[in-house]
């Protein structure tokens, strides 16, 4: 997962973001095992020890589901 990309699902996790098609599919192919891990890996980081863990696990949830809604919908055909 290239930086910008990682930038995008950091800040639509820890802050208030969005997340663009590009940057869902590459949070998808890394799979939803390593997306969580991850997530749970930044909590536990002492710079976030102020986060609330469950609303940046519900965030990171909504993210993954919306990047698979995402990337599961047809492209509109031009």
């Amino acid at each position: 997962m290239g930086l910008p990309c990682v930038l995008e699902a950091f800040t639509s996790i820890f802050e208030t973001g969005t997340i663009s098609s590009k940057c869902c599919g590459e949070l998808v192919g890394l799979g939803k095992v390593c997306h969580s891990t991850l997530v749970k890996r930044t909590l536990e980081n002492p710079l976030f020890k102020d986060r609330s863990p469950a609303r940046i696990i519900a965030k990171s949830i909504q993210t993954w589901n919306n990047c698979l809604a995402l990337i599961d919908s047809p492209s509109p055909s031009a």
